[in-house]
């Protein structure tokens, strides 16, 4: 049985964060706000592009009932700067291409449009290497509801044991645990902005985004 290998996208896969932060305050500013701390809008990503900007919104004294504009605009800002800065981490596209070529089934599994995750994916070539990218706005609840997950492994024929996902934040790990596979967190990216993600035992940790090479092996 072939080992299964999902990864979440933003600070995982890639380092997204700038790209996120000047979009999202881009966005404020257009509504009249003044931009946020860059540490504080980082902390507002992991569930999807609407829970960004409504996290952003009430930070910046908006009311909630801009939301669907603000959405929008932060989705036109974004839609144009998806690769100014954003980059796959050190050593991930040789992990990715590697695994694939040892024969490792690959998938991505993000809270992200399905849109944007593509443009990301394809603009560095990764998205070849993946038989299964499940994005936010797609048929599967967001994460860390594990319907997603389950569906790849199920899909591919897999095994929970043999099935590693890897992820930067809570949300990851809660959706690892949900659906009881195995997890290494990302710890180089940054999903932990909201908190330190606790791991339990028989988890992995990633300091580096060379070191998932390492954990990929071993499933």
């Amino acid at each position: 049985m072939q080992s299964l290998v999902v990864f979440d996208l933003d600070g995982t896969l890639v380092d997204s964060r700038t790209d996120l932060v000047v979009s999202a305050n881009e966005m404020l500013k257009s509504f009249g706000a003044s931009a946020l701390d860059e540490a504080a809008v980082a902390s507002f990503v992991g569930d999807g592009a609407k829970m960004l900007v409504a996290r952003s919104l009430k930070a910046a004294g908006l009311p909630p009932a801009s939301l669907g504009d603000a959405l929008a605009k932060f989705l036109e800002i974004y839609s144009g700067r998806l690769v100014e800065t954003t980059r796959p981490y050190d050593g991930i596209t040789d992990i990715v291409a590697r695994a694939a070529d040892d024969g490792v089934r690959l998938g991505v599994l993000t809270n992200k449009p399905i849109g944007p995750t593509f443009t990301i994916l394809n603009h560095f070539n990764l998205a070849r290497h993946f038989t299964w990218v499940i994005g936010g706005d797609g048929e599967f609840p967001r994460k860390p509801d594990p319907a997603g997950l389950q569906w790849i492994i199920g899909d591919a024929g897999g095994e929970r044991s043999r099935t590693l996902f890897v992820g930067d934040s809570q949300v990851d790990a809660d959706t690892a645990r949900a659906a009881q596979t195995r997890f290494c967190l990302a710890a180089y990216g940054f999903g932990q902005a909201r908190g330190i993600v606790s791991l339990r035992h028989g988890e992995f940790y990633a300091r580096s985004a060379r070191d998932v090479g390492a954990v990929v092996a071993t499933i």
